[in-house]
């Protein structure tokens, strides 16, 4: 009977068993497998997942230790779903150490520190960013646990209609997404916020819809997530942070990752993007069955495994260069990533054809920066010494039975320079290395500081110019110099190194932002000198 009952299996649910089962198991105890729930059935369907499960630190785990309603499913030939469970409070039944600090409050990390007042990271982002939501608020990041509902309340997401049902008092208390949280309702509309906010930027902040959402974000009967889709209520959907299930295979616990724009982006390029070394990189990619991929590693690369979310990418409506026609989400240049640093960005996109927005004073056509951890970081003096992000802000520390575990709560190594830097640099002291650090990141916010000035200098110059009837010729000329300088300058301040994970690459871009911004003021001062 049961092998009848699997015959069928192969032929009827491949598709359901595809959604249900294949990229969820995690590392909790165990529960021995019933008579018709044994993972050889699971096999039967999934022979890519015995490749993983089989010889592999998970190979002893039940697929019941993740899964639920697995009789159920095999008896009625695959039309009753199996239930995934991916809260990481399961991997945590085992990995405890982990588990707990990740969720750990790091009282290092500021709640709503805004980028752009006259002591954060832009001082004059509201002018230079004129006419893009992230001017109405733009915090500095502090932690994972808090990268979904940080996310859900900032002035610019929806309005201001989410809010801490603690209010002020909520803000260092992780949890499930609607434990901490509260809906205000969708006539909710706070001053001086913004109606911004797109399914595709939530999947880097939760692991909720990896079985919900087709690669990409395509739309397909079997997702009930796209890019296209509501994003309130896809927002009400997602219950909690980024999972453990991002960056290790619950099925064979090796290193992975799953988001679909940087598995399609090391896909365009394998042998020489920001991860290859001699001509290839170390991900396999393994698709299921035409819903959604996995980038599976041989060894741990965590520069990989991390840039899932801190990387550039757009996830946004925009427009075309060519033609200024409107990109919508139905489109695919809104789940992208280039995986190119500041200096190739602006020849990326226009080769893409797209940009996010016009400047409100200049028209310049800009493109709006996110995160760029992982390109800045490539080709660094730390990276081509083998130095992975994992090293630095997830270093080795001794449980509470003394057992060592890598934490999970991701640390600034300027805080705690004796694990993050004093195992590779014995000879330094803490003041010491702490001083290198703040010399690097003070020369850095030097040149930022310089590259707004003038590109504000631009915009204003901008502004008198067109007054004073310089030509349209001229003034394109300009814009292209604000297009050139505006990349070269928000790539820095959507960083969150100030300049340490690559210095030399900060000063060369920074510096050719004022360059360019100062060749747009002479030739627009030029122009109205000549004027008189």
């Amino acid at each position: 009977m049961l092998k009848k009952t699997v015959t069928a299996l192969v032929i009827v649910c491949g598709t359901a068993l595809c959604l249900g089962i294949p990229a969820q198991l995690t590392a909790a105890k165990a529960k021995p497998a019933g008579k018709t729930q044994g993972k050889e059935a699971c096999y039967q369907c999934h022979d890519e997942i015995k490749t993983m499960k089989e010889n592999s630190r998970h190979a002893k785990l039940a697929c019941e230790t993740c899964h639920d309603n697995l009789g159920k499913h095999l008896e009625s030939m695959g039309d009753v779903k199996p239930v995934t469970r991916i809260d990481a409070a399961l991997c945590g039944k085992c990995h405890k150490d982990q588990y707990d600090s990740f969720f750990k409050m790091n009282y290092e990390s500021g709640a709503r520190k805004e980028k752009g007042v006259p002591a954060g990271r832009s001082p004059q982002q509201d002018k230079l960013l004129a006419g893009h939501g992230f001017t109405f608020e733009h915090n500095e990041p502090r932690g994972h646990a808090f990268m979904v509902t940080d996310q859900f309340i900032v002035d610019r997401f929806q309005g201001g209609r989410y809010q801490y049902k603690d209010r002020w008092y909520g803000y260092d208390k992780p949890g499930k997404t609607w434990d901490v949280l509260v809906d205000n309702g969708e006539k909710t509309k706070l001053p001086e916020t913004a109606m911004a906010g797109n399914p595709t930027c939530i999947q880097c902040k939760t692991s909720d819809h990896i079985l919900k959402w087709k690669f990409l974000g395509d739309k397909d009967p079997r997702a009930k997530w796209d890019r296209t889709s509501n994003v309130n209520d896809v927002a009400r959907d997602t219950n909690n942070p980024v999972g453990c299930i991002h960056c290790h295979d619950p099925h064979g616990a090796q290193p992975r990752v799953v988001r679909d724009a940087l598995i399609q982006a090391i896909g365009r390029d394998p042998g020489s993007n920001i991860f290859a070394k001699s001509g290839r990189t170390d991900m396999k990619e393994i698709d299921f069955r035409g819903f959604r991929k996995i980038g599976v590693m041989a060894k741990t690369d965590s520069r990989m495994m991390c840039a899932q979310c801190h990387v550039e990418y757009n996830c946004n409506t925009g427009s075309q260069w060519s033609d200024n026609k409107k990109v919508g989400y139905d489109d695919q240049r809104t789940n992208h990533m280039p995986l190119k640093n500041a200096k190739d960005l602006l020849a990326h996109y226009k080769k893409l054809d797209f940009y996010d927005f016009r400047h409100s004073v200049t028209g310049a056509r800009l493109i709006k920066l996110q995160h760029p951890e992982a390109e800045t970081y490539a080709g660094s003096v730390h990276d081509r010494a083998g130095v992975q992000c994992h090293q630095c802000h997830m270093p080795k520390l001794k449980g509470k039975e003394g057992k060592q575990f890598s934490t999970h709560g991701v640390i600034r190594p300027k805080n705690h320079i004796k694990e993050a830097c004093l195992g590779c640099h014995p000879k330094y002291t803490v003041e010491a290395k702490l001083y290198q650090i703040e010399t690097i990141q003070n020369y850095t916010k030097g040149k930022m500081r310089k590259a707004e000035y003038w590109i504000g200098k631009l915009i204003d110059s901008y502004a008198v110019a067109k007054r004073s009837g310089v030509s349209e010729e001229t003034l394109a000329k300009a814009r292209e110099k604000h297009e050139e300088a505006h990349v070269l300058w928000e790539f820095w301040t959507a960083e969150n190194s100030d300049g340490f994970h690559n210095p030399d690459l900060a000063r060369d871009t920074l510096t050719g932002a004022i360059k360019a911004a100062k060749d747009g003021v002479k030739l627009l001062e030029d122009t109205m000198e000549s004027k008189k």
